[in-house]
């Protein structure tokens, strides 16, 4: 598609601000007027807009699909939302973990335990640990209070863990992503502790290389969102 447009301005507008294109308010892939809670993510959406060539690239919105997604999915059916997330807590990667006194279950005690403990301790749940990979259910009262962890997001924030949960195939890597101070390279790092050993055992591949750093610029970009739409 060509570019149809040559001014991008930000506007405040009611509950929030919107980017305009040639004075006229850009609306959600649904219809709905995209204002948006923070001057911050507003800026950056024009950004993305202001930083397209005379050709557009589509791949080049990721903050713009992800307001979209949080406006007309999750603020339409939060709900749902929430029950398509809750699964990652029943699997959490981080409660996977190869036998005790393998080398791999070592480091992966090492890296995962303080992430996991620090998780129940912040939400007063247990997870099950698993050795191997066959499936063990999580206790009712634990995925009871992660349905209501979740719950007390906003859209965005729900919209950004869609991304940062099903990237790490954690939820408490993915919740943990989204809070301020977080170390988003050491988390990526842990979501893929498994991918890391195997490539120092059997040599790194360059495709598998080329396809994590896009999944890690796709995890970054989602807490990013989160962080801007906080202002």
């Amino acid at each position: 598609m060509k570019r149809f447009y040559k001014a991008v301005t930000v506007a405040a507008e009611a509950g929030g601000f919107r980017v305009q294109l040639d004075g006229r308010g850009i609306r959600t892939v649904g219809g709905r007027a995209q204002i948006v809670p923070s001057a911050a993510l507003a800026e950056a959406l024009a950004a993305e807009w202001a930083g397209q060539a005379d050709e557009i690239d589509p791949a080049a919105f990721v903050l713009r699909d992800l307001t979209d997604y949080a406006l007309d999915v999750v603020e339409a059916g939060k709900a749902g939302v929430i029950e398509e997330l809750a699964p990652y807590g029943e699997t959490d990667t981080l409660c996977y973990r190869a036998e005790p006194d393998e080398a791999l279950g070592v480091r992966q005690r090492a890296v995962w335990e303080p992430l996991l403990t620090a998780a129940e301790a912040r939400w007063h749940v247990r997870f099950v640990r698993v050795a191997g990979i066959i499936h063990k259910p999580q206790p009712p009262e634990t995925l009871a209070r992660l349905r209501d962890e979740l719950g007390t997001l906003d859209a965005y924030a729900l919209a950004a863990l869609r991304n940062t949960a099903a990237l790490a195939a954690s939820l408490v890597l993915g919740l943990k992503a989204l809070e301020p101070s977080a170390d988003l390279d050491a988390l990526w790092d842990a979501a893929n502790l498994e991918e890391d050993w195997q490539a120092e055992l059997w040599g790194k591949d360059a495709e598998a290389l080329e396809r994590r750093a896009r999944r890690h610029a796709a995890f970054a970009a989602a807490a990013r969102f989160a962080a801007l739409a906080r202002g």
